[in-house]
């Protein structure tokens, strides 16, 4: 068993590391936490202010009633005839759609968290083809109606403006058959059984709109153009449709969709009564602290191994003897790093927390290492090699795309670097000099 005392010193070795996962889990589940409070805190301006949008519309809709006779049971088994009334709707959409609108953003602030919020100041033209509707048994249509769709009509900064071929009408509150909303009344058309309602040359929406974060809109025209922008730098375009055009800058951005009914199946979603495709707009925090805290507290178990395989070699190559208790409290020292990274972020720039946690974990292991490895140059070394992998480890959190390559790589290097180090020690002559 000449390997024994080799092995027990890194089974040692190991156990530590195991150890130290419980601080950096611990760490993990605070910055998990605070996500959490400032999911809340956007749950907070949304209850206040407005919720994130969704825009459908203007939608025209013809309701329409009749009586149905049906067999029913009553308790005696007895089987009767009961009518009842049966309501429903006919739909059409716009033959042309235009929306279009500037995002006026801002922040609001729940404590430490900030919450991005908008103003839609939307300005908005459809046109309508001739609707015809048929002569069904028993139905009997009622007045016809303009309807706009709003997930959180409580965002309606004072009274919208709806005008139907030149004439202003009132809004009222409701959207009818879109649930949430509101909608204006057409002619009345409560005596027709069948017939066509007229075309609609043009109908213009001018509105503002209070929204958090998220804008939606549904591209429910027959023909639909978008332009949407903004003065925020940092849009996120989801939804089922891209922009065909965008613009990003410093200054904002500027967006552009061109759909029509053929790519998008929201006026048959519409119709029946399902949640339609939409094309959307996030206003997204450029460095969310929260997700970049995480990324980097979930490096913490590598940081840990690289620092005790330095370690290792130092004392391989270089005959010292380290104490386990003095490898435990250097990796104390890793895992507080991740702590003081997240909270300094919640207050200041993230490169900024980075910088400071970064100089006072490095300056932390020189000063206790130039006494545990009784030279400075040694501990001098240690801290030049642990400032390129907090460099290192930089680049992998401002550069997701490349972050599992540039792992790989680090990881690679860092394994030929050992065997090459290594590649001439007598592992049995070492393990007889171990006490």
């Amino acid at each position: 068993m000449k390997s024994l005392k080799l092995l027990l010193r890194f089974a040692v070795l190991g156990g530590l590391i195991l150890l130290l996962l419980i601080p950096l889990l611990l760490i993990r589940s605070v910055i998990t936490d605070r996500a959490g409070y400032r999911d809340q805190a956007i749950e907070r301006v949304a209850q206040s202010k407005a919720g994130e949008q969704r825009f459908i519309g203007p939608v025209r809709y013809l309701p329409w009633t009749r009586e149905v006779e049906l067999k029913v049971r009553d308790e005696d088994g007895q089987t009767r005839i009961e009518k009842q009334q049966e309501t429903g709707v006919e739909m059409q959409a716009p033959s042309r759609l235009w929306v279009d609108g500037v995002l006026v953003p801002a922040e609001r602030r729940i404590g430490l968290f900030k919450v991005p919020v908008y103003t839609w100041q939307a300005k908005v033209k459809a046109e309508f083809a001739p609707m015809p509707f048929a002569a069904v048994a028993g139905r009997s249509y009622g007045q016809p109606y303009l309807a706009v769709g709003l997930s959180d009509a409580r965002g309606l900064v004072g009274v919208p403006s709806l005008v139907v071929a030149g004439r202003p009408l009132p809004v009222l509150a409701g959207g009818g058959a879109l649930k949430q909303g509101v909608h204006v009344a057409l002619a009345d058309n409560s005596e027709n059984v069948s017939g066509t309602l007229p075309a609609i040359s043009q109908v213009a929406l001018d509105m503002q709109l209070d929204g958090t974060r998220s804008l939606a809109i549904v591209p429910i025209g027959d023909s639909t153009e978008v332009s949407l922008s903004s003065a925020w730098p940092h849009p996120l375009f989801g939804g089922s449709f891209l922009p065909n055009r965008r613009d990003i800058s410093d200054q904002g951005f500027n967006a552009r969709w061109s759909l029509s009914a053929l790519a998008t199946s929201a006026q048959a979603q519409l119709r029946a009564r399902q949640e339609a495709d939409a094309l959307q707009v996030d206003l997204v925090d450029p460095v969310d602290v929260y997700t970049l805290a995480d990324r980097a507290s979930k490096y913490g178990l590598l940081f840990v191994l690289l620092t005790f395989t330095g370690f290792v070699l130092l004392e391989l190559i270089r005959k010292l003897k380290i104490h386990p208790v003095q490898y435990l409290l250097v990796g104390l020292a890793l895992a507080i790093f991740f702590l003081l990274l997240f909270s300094l972020s919640e207050h200041i720039a993230f490169w900024q927390a980075y910088l400071v946690s970064a100089a006072a974990c490095i300056g932390l292991q020189f000063f206790y290492l130039a006494g545990v490895l009784r030279s400075r140059a040694l501990a001098a070394g240690f801290a030049t090699l642990l400032t390129a992998l907090y460099g290192v480890l930089y680049s992998l959190l401002v550069s997701e795309d490349n972050a599992l390559l540039m792992g790989s790589l680090l990881l690679f290097g860092i394994l030929a670097a050992v065997m090459w180090l290594t590649r001439r020690l007598d592992w049995y002559a070492l393990n007889d000099e171990l006490r």
